[in-house]
Protein backbone atom coordinates (compact mmCIF):
# COMPACT_ATOMS: atom_id res chain seq x y z
CA UNK A 1 0.00 0.00 0.00
CA UNK A 2 1.24 3.83 -0.91
CA UNK A 3 2.17 5.53 2.22
CA UNK A 4 1.11 8.74 2.11
CA UNK A 5 2.93 12.04 4.27
CA UNK A 6 0.74 12.74 7.31
CA UNK A 7 -0.30 16.48 6.69
CA UNK A 8 -0.67 19.09 9.61
CA UNK A 9 -3.80 18.48 11.47
CA UNK A 10 -2.63 14.33 11.58
CA UNK A 11 1.01 15.45 13.24
CA UNK A 12 -0.58 17.68 15.50
CA UNK A 13 -2.96 14.87 16.85
CA UNK A 14 0.22 12.73 17.00
CA UNK A 15 2.31 15.12 18.84
CA UNK A 16 -0.41 15.50 21.29
CA UNK A 17 -0.58 11.48 21.87
CA UNK A 18 2.74 11.45 22.74
CA UNK A 19 2.24 14.48 24.56
CA UNK A 20 -0.35 12.72 26.75
CA UNK A 21 1.66 9.61 26.83
CA UNK A 22 4.70 10.89 28.83
CA UNK A 23 2.21 13.13 30.71
CA UNK A 24 0.66 10.06 31.95
CA UNK A 25 4.06 7.98 32.74
CA UNK A 26 5.06 11.07 34.88
CA UNK A 27 2.18 11.18 36.57
CA UNK A 28 2.23 7.53 37.61
CA UNK A 29 5.70 7.91 38.38
CA UNK A 30 4.83 10.76 41.63
CA UNK A 31 2.56 8.53 43.11
CA UNK A 32 -0.01 7.39 40.29
CA UNK A 33 -4.25 8.02 40.73
CA UNK A 34 -5.42 9.91 44.20
CA UNK A 35 -8.35 8.76 46.05
CA UNK A 36 -11.81 9.27 44.32
CA UNK A 37 -9.65 9.19 40.91
CA UNK A 38 -10.46 6.69 38.47
CA UNK A 39 -8.33 4.85 35.87
CA UNK A 40 -10.58 5.26 32.39
CA UNK A 41 -8.22 5.72 29.60
CA UNK A 42 -6.99 9.27 29.20
CA UNK A 43 -7.80 10.05 32.90
CA UNK A 44 -6.26 13.03 33.59
CA UNK A 45 -5.35 13.67 37.23
CA UNK A 46 -7.45 15.59 39.21
CA UNK A 47 -4.64 18.13 40.09
CA UNK A 48 -4.35 18.83 35.80
CA UNK A 49 -7.46 20.45 35.66
CA UNK A 50 -6.37 23.47 38.22
CA UNK A 51 -3.36 23.76 35.34
CA UNK A 52 -5.48 22.97 32.53
CA UNK A 53 -3.18 25.76 30.37
CA UNK A 54 -0.36 23.83 31.02
CA UNK A 55 -1.87 20.64 29.82
CA UNK A 56 -0.97 19.51 26.45
CA UNK A 57 -4.39 18.20 25.77
CA UNK A 58 -6.02 21.72 26.34
CA UNK A 59 -3.62 23.61 24.52
CA UNK A 60 -4.72 25.97 22.04
CA UNK A 61 -3.98 27.10 18.38
CA UNK A 62 -0.34 27.09 19.38
CA UNK A 63 0.48 23.65 19.83
CA UNK A 64 1.11 23.40 16.45
CA UNK A 65 3.07 26.15 15.60
CA UNK A 66 5.06 26.38 18.93
CA UNK A 67 5.58 22.52 19.84
CA UNK A 68 6.23 21.20 16.13
CA UNK A 69 7.26 21.77 12.80
CA UNK A 70 6.09 19.73 9.33
CA UNK A 71 8.57 17.45 8.47
CA UNK A 72 9.58 17.51 5.17
CA UNK A 73 7.56 16.27 2.54
CA UNK A 74 4.02 16.67 4.37
CA UNK A 75 1.84 18.51 2.29
CA UNK A 76 -1.68 19.61 4.17
CA UNK A 77 -3.51 19.78 0.71
CA UNK A 78 -3.09 16.11 -0.28
CA UNK A 79 -5.53 15.24 2.78
CA UNK A 80 -7.97 18.76 3.55
CA UNK A 81 -10.93 16.56 4.02
CA UNK A 82 -9.82 13.95 6.58
CA UNK A 83 -12.01 13.96 8.94
CA UNK A 84 -11.74 13.00 12.88
CA UNK A 85 -12.41 9.50 12.00
CA UNK A 86 -10.20 9.53 8.92
CA UNK A 87 -7.14 10.62 11.23
CA UNK A 88 -7.60 8.41 14.09
CA UNK A 89 -7.61 5.55 11.47
CA UNK A 90 -4.70 6.27 9.76
CA UNK A 91 -2.69 7.39 13.45
CA UNK A 92 -3.78 3.98 14.54
CA UNK A 93 -2.30 1.86 11.30
CA UNK A 94 1.13 3.99 11.68
CA UNK A 95 1.13 4.74 15.32
CA UNK A 96 -0.68 1.55 16.93
CA UNK A 97 -2.98 3.77 19.09
CA UNK A 98 -4.62 7.07 18.69
CA UNK A 99 -6.56 9.67 20.40
CA UNK A 100 -10.24 9.66 21.03
CA UNK A 101 -11.96 10.64 17.84
CA UNK A 102 -13.97 13.40 20.22
CA UNK A 103 -10.82 14.59 20.98
CA UNK A 104 -9.44 14.78 17.02
CA UNK A 105 -12.49 16.28 16.16
CA UNK A 106 -11.72 19.29 19.05
CA UNK A 107 -8.60 19.81 17.90
CA UNK A 108 -9.88 20.52 14.18
CA UNK A 109 -12.43 22.52 14.78
CA UNK A 110 -9.96 24.88 17.01
CA UNK A 111 -7.63 25.16 13.61
CA UNK A 112 -10.80 26.19 11.82
CA UNK A 113 -10.98 22.57 9.51
CA UNK A 114 -14.74 22.16 10.97
CA UNK A 115 -17.22 23.93 9.41
CA UNK A 116 -20.34 24.51 11.32
CA UNK A 117 -23.48 23.02 9.38
CA UNK A 118 -26.63 23.49 11.17
CA UNK A 119 -28.81 23.69 7.78
CA UNK A 120 -27.95 20.28 6.73
CA UNK A 121 -31.03 17.92 6.95
CA UNK A 122 -30.85 15.06 9.79
CA UNK A 123 -29.76 11.60 8.52
CA UNK A 124 -32.03 9.92 10.05
CA UNK A 125 -35.23 11.70 7.46
CA UNK A 126 -33.17 10.02 4.66
CA UNK A 127 -34.22 6.12 2.96
CA UNK A 128 -30.69 4.55 2.45
CA UNK A 129 -30.58 2.06 -0.01
CA UNK A 130 -26.95 0.27 -0.74
CA UNK A 131 -26.22 -2.48 -3.89
CA UNK A 132 -25.31 -5.53 -2.57
CA UNK A 133 -22.80 -6.55 -4.61
CA UNK A 134 -20.25 -4.58 -6.43
CA UNK A 135 -21.10 -4.07 -9.83
CA UNK A 136 -24.53 -4.50 -8.87
CA UNK A 137 -25.55 -0.55 -10.26
CA UNK A 138 -22.85 1.78 -10.84
CA UNK A 139 -23.84 5.80 -10.59
CA UNK A 140 -22.82 8.41 -13.53
CA UNK A 141 -23.08 12.23 -13.17
CA UNK A 142 -21.07 15.28 -14.15
CA UNK A 143 -20.11 17.95 -12.46
CA UNK A 144 -18.46 21.30 -13.16
CA UNK A 145 -15.12 22.86 -12.54
CA UNK A 146 -12.86 25.60 -14.15
CA UNK A 147 -9.85 26.30 -15.21
CA UNK A 148 -7.01 29.17 -13.48
CA UNK A 149 -8.16 30.88 -16.64
CA UNK A 150 -11.82 30.76 -15.94
CA UNK A 151 -12.45 28.09 -18.77
CA UNK A 152 -15.78 25.86 -17.41
CA UNK A 153 -15.20 22.34 -17.83
CA UNK A 154 -17.18 19.43 -17.07
CA UNK A 155 -16.21 16.05 -14.85
CA UNK A 156 -17.71 12.75 -15.22
CA UNK A 157 -17.96 10.64 -12.43
CA UNK A 158 -18.53 7.07 -12.23
CA UNK A 159 -18.85 5.19 -8.50
CA UNK A 160 -20.27 1.61 -7.51
CA UNK A 161 -23.07 1.99 -5.60
CA UNK A 162 -21.65 -0.96 -3.43
CA UNK A 163 -18.29 -0.30 -2.44
CA UNK A 164 -18.12 3.31 -3.36
CA UNK A 165 -15.18 2.33 -5.94
CA UNK A 166 -14.59 5.60 -8.52
CA UNK A 167 -14.80 3.56 -11.55
CA UNK A 168 -13.84 6.83 -13.82
CA UNK A 169 -13.19 10.48 -12.83
CA UNK A 170 -12.77 12.01 -16.51
CA UNK A 171 -12.67 15.94 -17.43
CA UNK A 172 -13.97 17.20 -20.60
CA UNK A 173 -14.62 20.73 -22.31
CA UNK A 174 -18.25 19.50 -22.86
CA UNK A 175 -19.13 15.48 -22.07
CA UNK A 176 -20.63 14.46 -25.58
CA UNK A 177 -22.37 11.02 -25.75
CA UNK A 178 -19.99 9.63 -27.12
CA UNK A 179 -17.83 10.76 -24.49
CA UNK A 180 -20.00 8.94 -22.05
CA UNK A 181 -20.12 5.44 -24.21
CA UNK A 182 -16.13 5.77 -24.52
CA UNK A 183 -15.72 6.56 -20.37
CA UNK A 184 -17.79 3.48 -19.62
CA UNK A 185 -16.02 1.00 -21.64
CA UNK A 186 -12.51 1.83 -19.57
CA UNK A 187 -14.52 1.45 -16.75
CA UNK A 188 -15.74 -2.19 -18.43
CA UNK A 189 -12.33 -2.77 -18.89
CA UNK A 190 -10.78 -1.97 -15.66
CA UNK A 191 -13.73 -3.22 -13.55
CA UNK A 192 -16.33 -5.52 -15.55
CA UNK A 193 -19.28 -4.78 -16.87
CA UNK A 194 -21.87 -4.20 -14.22
CA UNK A 195 -25.80 -5.07 -13.58
CA UNK A 196 -27.68 -1.82 -13.67
CA UNK A 197 -26.75 1.73 -14.09
CA UNK A 198 -28.37 5.06 -12.18
CA UNK A 199 -28.31 8.16 -13.40
CA UNK A 200 -29.85 11.35 -13.87
CA UNK A 201 -32.37 12.83 -17.06
CA UNK A 202 -29.17 15.33 -18.46
CA UNK A 203 -29.17 14.92 -22.24
CA UNK A 204 -26.15 12.43 -22.12
CA UNK A 205 -27.58 9.91 -20.35
CA UNK A 206 -31.06 10.05 -21.82
CA UNK A 207 -33.42 11.35 -24.72
CA UNK A 208 -36.84 10.27 -23.20
CA UNK A 209 -37.33 13.83 -21.77
CA UNK A 210 -36.67 15.60 -24.77
CA UNK A 211 -38.97 13.95 -27.55
CA UNK A 212 -38.22 10.25 -27.15
CA UNK A 213 -35.53 8.08 -29.06
CA UNK A 214 -32.71 6.78 -27.06
CA UNK A 215 -29.46 8.37 -26.91
CA UNK A 216 -25.98 6.11 -27.68
CA UNK A 217 -25.28 4.89 -23.66
CA UNK A 218 -29.10 3.71 -23.59
CA UNK A 219 -28.53 1.89 -26.65
CA UNK A 220 -24.92 0.50 -25.75
CA UNK A 221 -26.35 -0.73 -22.56
CA UNK A 222 -29.00 -2.01 -23.64
CA UNK A 223 -26.65 -4.06 -26.17
CA UNK A 224 -24.88 -4.75 -23.53
CA UNK A 225 -27.66 -6.93 -21.52
CA UNK A 226 -27.08 -3.83 -18.66
CA UNK A 227 -30.27 -2.35 -17.20
CA UNK A 228 -29.85 1.74 -16.94
CA UNK A 229 -32.59 2.97 -14.77
CA UNK A 230 -32.49 7.13 -14.12
CA UNK A 231 -33.65 9.40 -11.37
CA UNK A 232 -36.59 11.14 -10.91
CA UNK A 233 -36.54 14.98 -11.95
CA UNK A 234 -35.10 17.42 -9.46
CA UNK A 235 -34.59 14.45 -7.01
CA UNK A 236 -30.76 13.75 -7.11
CA UNK A 237 -30.98 12.11 -2.96
CA UNK A 238 -31.59 9.24 -6.09
CA UNK A 239 -27.70 9.34 -7.24
CA UNK A 240 -26.73 10.26 -3.61
CA UNK A 241 -23.65 8.55 -3.51
CA UNK A 242 -22.03 10.03 -6.71
CA UNK A 243 -23.30 13.14 -5.69
CA UNK A 244 -21.78 13.52 -2.51
CA UNK A 245 -18.87 12.04 -4.35
CA UNK A 246 -18.58 15.40 -5.76
CA UNK A 247 -18.39 17.15 -3.10
CA UNK A 248 -15.71 15.05 -1.61
CA UNK A 249 -13.53 15.63 -5.30
CA UNK A 250 -14.26 19.44 -4.90
CA UNK A 251 -13.16 19.89 -1.72
CA UNK A 252 -9.65 18.28 -2.51
CA UNK A 253 -9.16 19.97 -6.41
CA UNK A 254 -10.36 23.32 -4.13
CA UNK A 255 -7.13 22.77 -1.85
CA UNK A 256 -5.02 22.00 -4.90
CA UNK A 257 -3.47 24.53 -7.26
CA UNK A 258 -5.43 25.47 -9.78
CA UNK A 259 -4.63 23.92 -13.07
CA UNK A 260 -4.52 25.94 -16.52
CA UNK A 261 -5.02 22.72 -18.99
CA UNK A 262 -7.24 19.83 -19.12
CA UNK A 263 -4.01 17.42 -18.94
CA UNK A 264 -2.99 18.83 -15.80
CA UNK A 265 -6.38 18.65 -13.98
CA UNK A 266 -6.77 15.29 -15.63
CA UNK A 267 -3.49 14.32 -14.01
CA UNK A 268 -5.14 15.70 -10.60
CA UNK A 269 -8.07 13.39 -10.95
CA UNK A 270 -6.22 10.39 -11.40
CA UNK A 271 -3.88 10.84 -8.03
CA UNK A 272 -6.85 11.22 -6.57
CA UNK A 273 -8.79 8.32 -8.03
CA UNK A 274 -5.66 6.13 -7.21
CA UNK A 275 -5.93 7.51 -3.43
CA UNK A 276 -9.23 7.73 -2.66
CA UNK A 277 -9.81 4.20 -4.19
CA UNK A 278 -6.82 2.41 -2.11
CA UNK A 279 -6.09 4.76 0.75
CA UNK A 280 -8.58 6.74 2.16
CA UNK A 281 -10.92 4.77 4.19
CA UNK A 282 -14.53 5.03 4.04
CA UNK A 283 -16.63 5.78 7.10
CA UNK A 284 -19.87 3.55 5.39
CA UNK A 285 -17.75 1.04 4.44
CA UNK A 286 -16.72 0.56 8.07
CA UNK A 287 -13.31 2.58 7.81
CA UNK A 288 -12.14 0.05 4.77
CA UNK A 289 -11.05 1.48 1.58
CA UNK A 290 -13.40 0.98 -1.94
CA UNK A 291 -10.91 -1.16 -3.60
CA UNK A 292 -11.10 -3.63 -0.76
CA UNK A 293 -15.02 -3.29 -0.27
CA UNK A 294 -14.86 -4.01 -4.41
CA UNK A 295 -12.72 -7.14 -3.48
CA UNK A 296 -14.66 -8.39 -0.87
CA UNK A 297 -17.42 -9.71 -2.60
CA UNK A 298 -18.37 -11.55 -5.63
CA UNK A 299 -19.35 -8.81 -8.15
CA UNK A 300 -23.09 -9.08 -10.03
CA UNK A 301 -22.76 -9.20 -13.70
CA UNK A 302 -25.23 -8.28 -16.36
CA UNK A 303 -28.58 -9.95 -16.34
CA UNK A 304 -30.89 -8.40 -18.80
CA UNK A 305 -30.84 -10.59 -22.52
CA UNK A 306 -28.31 -8.43 -25.04
CA UNK A 307 -24.78 -8.86 -26.15
CA UNK A 308 -22.89 -11.99 -24.87
CA UNK A 309 -19.71 -10.08 -24.04
CA UNK A 310 -17.15 -11.50 -26.23
CA UNK A 311 -13.34 -11.73 -25.37
CA UNK A 312 -12.37 -9.90 -28.08
CA UNK A 313 -13.84 -6.18 -27.32
CA UNK A 314 -12.75 -2.71 -27.83
CA UNK A 315 -13.11 0.92 -28.63
CA UNK A 316 -11.59 3.56 -30.58
CA UNK A 317 -12.10 7.17 -32.20
CA UNK A 318 -11.91 8.18 -35.65
CA UNK A 319 -12.17 10.48 -38.62
CA UNK A 320 -14.32 9.44 -41.52
CA UNK A 321 -11.74 9.76 -44.55
CA UNK A 322 -12.58 12.10 -47.47
CA UNK A 323 -14.12 9.07 -49.20
CA UNK A 324 -16.42 8.31 -46.75
CA UNK A 325 -14.92 4.96 -45.41
CA UNK A 326 -13.21 3.69 -42.06
CA UNK A 327 -10.45 1.34 -41.68
CA UNK A 328 -10.43 -1.10 -39.11
CA UNK A 329 -7.76 -4.34 -38.81
CA UNK A 330 -9.74 -7.57 -38.04
CA UNK A 331 -7.12 -10.82 -37.47
CA UNK A 332 -4.20 -8.71 -38.93
CA UNK A 333 -6.28 -8.17 -42.21
CA UNK A 334 -7.46 -4.43 -43.03
CA UNK A 335 -11.18 -3.74 -43.86
CA UNK A 336 -12.54 -0.88 -45.13
CA UNK A 337 -16.32 0.44 -44.01
CA UNK A 338 -18.35 2.41 -46.31
CA UNK A 339 -20.04 5.24 -44.76
CA UNK A 340 -21.23 7.59 -47.46
CA UNK A 341 -19.63 10.75 -48.79
CA UNK A 342 -22.37 12.84 -46.81
CA UNK A 343 -20.29 11.80 -43.77
CA UNK A 344 -16.72 12.41 -44.64
CA UNK A 345 -14.69 14.33 -42.02
CA UNK A 346 -17.08 13.39 -39.21
CA UNK A 347 -15.41 11.84 -36.01
CA UNK A 348 -16.91 8.90 -35.04
CA UNK A 349 -16.40 6.32 -31.40
CA UNK A 350 -15.92 2.55 -33.26
CA UNK A 351 -17.08 -0.32 -30.75
CA UNK A 352 -16.17 -3.52 -32.37
CA UNK A 353 -16.97 -6.57 -30.69
CA UNK A 354 -15.05 -9.38 -32.54
CA UNK A 355 -17.60 -9.27 -35.77
CA UNK A 356 -19.89 -6.87 -34.64
CA UNK A 357 -19.20 -3.61 -35.37
CA UNK A 358 -20.99 -0.07 -34.41
CA UNK A 359 -20.17 3.47 -35.29
CA UNK A 360 -21.71 6.39 -33.27
CA UNK A 361 -21.12 9.75 -34.03
CA UNK A 362 -19.63 12.27 -30.98
CA UNK A 363 -23.38 12.96 -30.53
CA UNK A 364 -24.11 9.54 -30.16
CA UNK A 365 -25.80 8.95 -33.55
CA UNK A 366 -25.62 5.57 -34.67
CA UNK A 367 -24.31 5.77 -38.15
CA UNK A 368 -23.93 2.21 -39.03
CA UNK A 369 -24.03 -1.42 -37.53
CA UNK A 370 -22.78 -4.50 -39.32
CA UNK A 371 -21.70 -7.61 -38.82
CA UNK A 372 -18.02 -7.54 -40.09
CA UNK A 373 -16.98 -10.31 -43.19
CA UNK A 374 -13.98 -11.24 -42.85
CA UNK A 375 -13.84 -12.62 -46.44
CA UNK A 376 -13.94 -9.19 -47.79
CA UNK A 377 -11.73 -6.06 -48.03
CA UNK A 378 -14.70 -3.65 -48.30
CA UNK A 379 -17.31 -3.74 -46.72
CA UNK A 380 -20.37 -1.62 -48.63
CA UNK A 381 -23.40 0.25 -47.39
CA UNK A 382 -26.34 -2.16 -46.92
CA UNK A 383 -24.52 -5.09 -46.19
Amino acid sequence: MTMLALPLPFVEVDEMEHRRGAALRLWSQRGGLRQGESRGRGTIPSGRSQHHRRCPIHRGPRLASTHHRSPPGIHESQHPAAGAHTIAFHLTERRGSSPAVSTIWRVLTRRGFVAPQPQKRPKSSFVRFEAFQPNERWQADLTHWSLAGGADVEILNIVDDHSRLLVASEARPTTKAADVVASFHRGFAAHGFPASVLTDNAAVFTAAPRGGGRCAIEIELDALGIALRHSSPYHPQTCGKVERFHQTLKKWLAKQPRTRSLEELQGQLDWFCDYYNTIRPHRALGRRTPARAFAARPPAAPALPGLVVPAHYRVRRDRIDSSGKLTLRYNSRLHHIGLGRRHAGVRVLVLVADLDVRILTQEGELLRQLMLDPARDYQPQGS
